[in-house]
Protein backbone atom coordinates (compact mmCIF):
# COMPACT_ATOMS: atom_id res chain seq x y z
CA UNK A 1 0.00 0.00 0.00
CA UNK A 2 1.18 3.57 -0.97
CA UNK A 3 0.65 6.72 1.06
CA UNK A 4 0.80 10.20 -0.08
CA UNK A 5 4.16 12.29 1.16
CA UNK A 6 3.91 15.47 3.26
CA UNK A 7 4.83 18.49 2.30
CA UNK A 8 8.15 19.79 3.55
CA UNK A 9 7.84 23.84 5.36
CA UNK A 10 9.71 26.42 4.47
CA UNK A 11 13.06 27.21 6.45
CA UNK A 12 13.99 30.80 7.34
CA UNK A 13 17.06 32.07 5.17
CA UNK A 14 20.46 31.24 6.65
CA UNK A 15 21.63 35.26 8.24
CA UNK A 16 25.50 33.80 7.81
CA UNK A 17 27.28 36.23 5.21
CA UNK A 18 29.87 34.14 3.12
CA UNK A 19 32.89 35.37 5.30
CA UNK A 20 31.10 34.02 8.49
CA UNK A 21 30.22 30.78 6.89
CA UNK A 22 33.88 30.50 5.70
CA UNK A 23 35.32 31.54 9.36
CA UNK A 24 33.13 28.33 10.49
CA UNK A 25 34.60 25.94 7.96
CA UNK A 26 38.28 27.65 8.44
CA UNK A 27 37.44 27.11 12.67
CA UNK A 28 36.40 23.35 12.23
CA UNK A 29 39.11 21.99 10.10
CA UNK A 30 41.68 24.03 12.36
CA UNK A 31 40.27 21.95 15.35
CA UNK A 32 41.91 18.59 16.16
CA UNK A 33 39.36 15.50 16.21
CA UNK A 34 35.91 15.27 14.61
CA UNK A 35 33.73 18.17 15.72
CA UNK A 36 29.78 17.00 17.15
CA UNK A 37 26.95 16.90 15.31
CA UNK A 38 24.81 19.15 16.28
CA UNK A 39 21.06 18.28 17.25
CA UNK A 40 17.57 19.58 16.88
CA UNK A 41 17.03 23.31 18.78
CA UNK A 42 20.22 24.10 16.80
CA UNK A 43 19.45 26.96 14.63
CA UNK A 44 21.33 26.25 11.72
CA UNK A 45 19.18 22.77 11.34
CA UNK A 46 16.05 24.87 10.70
CA UNK A 47 17.72 27.46 8.25
CA UNK A 48 17.44 27.08 4.40
CA UNK A 49 21.34 26.68 3.96
CA UNK A 50 23.08 28.97 1.05
CA UNK A 51 24.29 28.13 -2.18
CA UNK A 52 27.92 26.98 -2.49
CA UNK A 53 29.44 29.92 -4.71
CA UNK A 54 32.56 29.55 -3.55
CA UNK A 55 32.72 30.74 -0.19
CA UNK A 56 35.53 28.91 0.55
CA UNK A 57 38.67 27.53 -1.88
CA UNK A 58 39.06 24.34 -3.44
CA UNK A 59 41.70 22.55 -0.77
CA UNK A 60 39.43 24.12 1.70
CA UNK A 61 36.67 22.28 0.07
CA UNK A 62 38.22 18.81 -0.24
CA UNK A 63 39.41 18.91 3.23
CA UNK A 64 35.70 19.77 4.58
CA UNK A 65 34.13 16.59 2.61
CA UNK A 66 36.62 14.33 3.98
CA UNK A 67 35.90 15.97 7.89
CA UNK A 68 32.22 15.41 6.52
CA UNK A 69 33.23 11.69 5.32
CA UNK A 70 35.18 11.07 8.60
CA UNK A 71 32.03 12.21 10.81
CA UNK A 72 29.16 10.34 9.16
CA UNK A 73 31.60 7.11 9.22
CA UNK A 74 32.07 7.59 12.99
CA UNK A 75 28.64 8.36 13.91
CA UNK A 76 28.12 6.06 12.17
CA UNK A 77 25.21 6.89 8.98
CA UNK A 78 24.82 7.03 5.39
CA UNK A 79 24.55 10.63 5.27
CA UNK A 80 25.72 13.94 6.56
CA UNK A 81 24.68 17.95 5.57
CA UNK A 82 27.08 20.67 6.14
CA UNK A 83 23.88 22.36 8.56
CA UNK A 84 24.72 18.99 10.74
CA UNK A 85 28.37 20.50 11.49
CA UNK A 86 26.41 23.93 11.81
CA UNK A 87 27.79 24.77 8.71
CA UNK A 88 24.43 26.69 6.98
CA UNK A 89 26.08 25.82 3.28
CA UNK A 90 24.14 23.34 0.28
CA UNK A 91 26.74 20.61 0.53
CA UNK A 92 26.12 16.70 2.11
CA UNK A 93 27.90 13.56 1.83
CA UNK A 94 26.39 10.05 1.29
CA UNK A 95 27.36 6.47 1.37
CA UNK A 96 25.84 3.02 2.48
CA UNK A 97 27.84 0.43 3.01
CA UNK A 98 25.74 -1.28 5.88
CA UNK A 99 25.49 -4.90 5.70
CA UNK A 100 21.80 -5.27 6.42
CA UNK A 101 19.50 -8.45 7.02
CA UNK A 102 18.29 -9.98 3.19
CA UNK A 103 14.61 -9.98 4.08
CA UNK A 104 15.04 -6.28 5.52
CA UNK A 105 17.11 -5.33 2.33
CA UNK A 106 14.76 -6.44 -0.26
CA UNK A 107 11.73 -4.99 1.75
CA UNK A 108 13.28 -1.53 1.80
CA UNK A 109 15.41 -1.81 -2.12
CA UNK A 110 18.47 -1.42 0.36
CA UNK A 111 21.14 -1.54 -1.96
CA UNK A 112 24.83 -0.47 -1.42
CA UNK A 113 25.61 3.39 -2.35
CA UNK A 114 28.95 4.35 -3.02
CA UNK A 115 30.78 7.49 -1.55
CA UNK A 116 29.87 10.64 -3.28
CA UNK A 117 29.51 14.27 -2.49
CA UNK A 118 26.91 16.98 -3.40
CA UNK A 119 26.56 20.65 -3.42
CA UNK A 120 23.68 22.99 -4.48
CA UNK A 121 21.12 19.55 -4.46
CA UNK A 122 17.50 19.30 -5.96
CA UNK A 123 15.27 16.52 -6.71
CA UNK A 124 12.05 15.56 -8.13
CA UNK A 125 10.53 12.53 -8.29
CA UNK A 126 10.26 10.12 -11.49
CA UNK A 127 7.50 7.92 -10.48
CA UNK A 128 3.95 8.02 -8.65
CA UNK A 129 5.50 5.56 -6.36
CA UNK A 130 6.47 5.66 -2.58
CA UNK A 131 7.60 4.09 0.41
CA UNK A 132 7.00 4.53 4.04
CA UNK A 133 9.42 2.94 6.59
CA UNK A 134 10.71 4.13 9.79
CA UNK A 135 13.67 6.30 9.40
CA UNK A 136 16.10 8.37 11.79
CA UNK A 137 18.63 11.33 12.11
CA UNK A 138 22.08 11.93 13.71
CA UNK A 139 20.86 15.41 14.62
CA UNK A 140 18.02 13.89 16.59
CA UNK A 141 19.60 10.99 17.95
CA UNK A 142 17.41 8.14 19.95
CA UNK A 143 14.55 8.35 18.06
CA UNK A 144 12.99 6.96 14.68
CA UNK A 145 9.67 7.85 12.44
CA UNK A 146 8.30 6.43 9.46
CA UNK A 147 8.26 8.80 6.85
CA UNK A 148 6.46 8.48 3.69
CA UNK A 149 9.33 8.95 0.68
CA UNK A 150 9.08 9.56 -3.01
CA UNK A 151 10.48 5.63 -4.03
CA UNK A 152 12.01 7.25 -7.09
CA UNK A 153 13.68 10.57 -7.71
CA UNK A 154 15.90 12.23 -9.89
CA UNK A 155 18.60 14.15 -8.38
CA UNK A 156 20.39 17.08 -10.17
CA UNK A 157 23.76 18.56 -8.48
CA UNK A 158 27.14 20.20 -8.55
CA UNK A 159 30.02 18.23 -7.75
CA UNK A 160 33.14 19.71 -6.16
CA UNK A 161 34.93 20.35 -9.56
CA UNK A 162 32.24 22.66 -10.34
CA UNK A 163 30.93 20.28 -13.16
CA UNK A 164 26.83 19.74 -12.91
CA UNK A 165 25.18 16.28 -12.90
CA UNK A 166 21.71 14.67 -13.04
CA UNK A 167 21.25 10.94 -11.24
CA UNK A 168 17.84 8.62 -10.87
CA UNK A 169 17.99 6.67 -7.55
CA UNK A 170 15.52 4.16 -6.36
CA UNK A 171 14.37 2.71 -3.09
CA UNK A 172 16.72 3.37 -0.11
CA UNK A 173 19.36 5.26 -2.14
CA UNK A 174 16.43 8.12 -3.14
CA UNK A 175 15.37 8.00 0.76
CA UNK A 176 18.76 9.02 1.42
CA UNK A 177 18.67 11.58 -1.27
CA UNK A 178 15.51 13.30 -0.02
CA UNK A 179 16.56 13.56 3.59
CA UNK A 180 20.14 15.29 2.86
CA UNK A 181 18.61 17.28 0.18
CA UNK A 182 16.03 18.38 2.85
CA UNK A 183 18.47 18.94 5.55
CA UNK A 184 19.94 21.80 3.16
CA UNK A 185 16.54 23.26 3.38
CA UNK A 186 16.14 23.42 6.69
CA UNK A 187 13.93 20.50 7.34
CA UNK A 188 14.20 17.29 9.14
CA UNK A 189 12.47 13.97 8.74
CA UNK A 190 9.48 14.42 11.54
CA UNK A 191 8.24 17.52 9.31
CA UNK A 192 7.29 14.38 7.11
CA UNK A 193 7.02 11.72 9.61
CA UNK A 194 3.55 10.06 10.56
CA UNK A 195 4.11 11.16 14.62
CA UNK A 196 2.28 8.58 16.05
CA UNK A 197 4.61 6.22 14.69
CA UNK A 198 7.14 8.38 16.79
CA UNK A 199 9.03 5.53 18.60
CA UNK A 200 12.09 5.57 21.05
CA UNK A 201 15.20 3.39 19.79
CA UNK A 202 14.54 1.14 22.56
CA UNK A 203 11.05 0.42 22.05
CA UNK A 204 11.59 0.69 17.60
CA UNK A 205 14.15 -2.20 18.54
CA UNK A 206 11.33 -4.06 20.55
CA UNK A 207 8.24 -4.10 19.04
CA UNK A 208 8.75 -2.26 15.09
CA UNK A 209 11.96 -3.63 14.41
CA UNK A 210 10.67 -5.47 11.06
CA UNK A 211 11.13 -5.18 7.43
CA UNK A 212 8.20 -3.07 6.90
CA UNK A 213 5.75 -1.07 8.81
CA UNK A 214 2.72 -3.03 9.31
CA UNK A 215 3.11 -3.99 12.57
CA UNK A 216 3.45 -0.50 13.40
CA UNK A 217 0.80 0.87 11.56
CA UNK A 218 -1.67 -0.98 13.03
CA UNK A 219 -0.15 -1.34 16.66
CA UNK A 220 0.15 2.58 17.01
CA UNK A 221 -3.00 3.50 14.73
CA UNK A 222 -1.29 5.74 12.16
CA UNK A 223 -1.46 5.95 8.26
CA UNK A 224 -5.02 4.44 8.44
CA UNK A 225 -6.11 2.48 4.92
Amino acid sequence: MEFATRPLPVGPETPFTASQIRDVIQQILATEGLPAIVQVGHPVIRQHAARFDGQIDDTELVQLIERMRDVMHAAPGVGLAAPQLGIPLQLAVLEDRFDVDPIASEARQRTPLGFFPILNPTYEPTSPSTASFYEGCLSMRGFQAVVTRHRDVRLSYQRPDGSTAAEEFTGWQARIVQHETDHLHGGIYLDRAELRSLSNDGEYRTNWAYPGIEEARHGLGFLDS
